[in-house]
């Protein structure tokens, strides 16, 4: 019996307006021209996937709707795509929080866990609602090739669980801004094995 074999491309958004050297979180700054340039670089004319699923922010939701209009491709939005929460460092360089607290950010990549910003969503929750909306596309696009328009920390944590690897050490995960990541997925329900094809490469 042919395993199912299903294809996930993750695509984080280019740079927002105003830089890319803020932790956002879940503020909803839309790409900038140079942002633009580099989400269509990264794709140019390529199109091997068969559907697109994007966070709803803008950031990343405006290119995902000009793709799927390009290439007449299904889109939707899910709210469980928007990047993990930031609380009170929302919109704050590493320059502004450590002027605050100089270990603060030493802290957090350390043990984001223990020492997460003040308000900040917790990485379990935020692991839950990744976790779950990644399953329900593999349940909805078996066998398909799908594009994710997402956010660093949304993609961290897809790495994280695909590999097993400890939530302690998301942060330590490098993404570029329209970087792509593929990952591959053969059989279904409880017989998946999953594998991480490439990362922050290109088509």
């Amino acid at each position: 019996m042919n395993k199912t074999i299903t294809t996930i491309d993750l695509i984080r958004h280019g740079e927002p307006v105003g830089g890319s050297g803020r932790y956002r979180g879940q503020i909803d700054d839309p790409l900038s021209e140079k942002g633009w340039c580099q989400m269509r670089e990264a794709v140019a004319d390529h199109c091997p996937w068969q559907a697109v699923v994007s966070s709803p922010l803008s950031r990343c939701a405006a290119f995902a709707e000009e793709l799927a209009q390009r290439h007449s491709l299904p889109m939707s939005l899910d709210d469980r795509l928007k990047e993990i929460g930031f609380g009170e460092w929302e919109g704050l360089s590493k320059q502004e929080i450590a002027a605050e607290d100089a270990q603060a950010l030493q802290r957090f990549y350390h043990d984001p866990i223990t020492h997460r910003p003040p308000g900040a969503e917790m990485l379990s929750d935020f692991e839950r609602r990744v976790v779950s909306v990644w399953q329900a596309i593999l349940q909805q696009y078996a066998g398909k090739h799908v594009l994710i328009v997402g956010h660093a920390g949304v993609i961290r944590m897809l790495l994280c669980h695909v590999l097993a690897s400890p939530l302690d050490r998301m942060f330590r995960i490098h993404v570029p801004n329209a970087g792509i990541s593929r990952i591959r997925i053969e059989g279904e329900g409880e017989a998946v094995v999953a594998n991480l094809i490439f990362h922050a490469g290109s088509l």
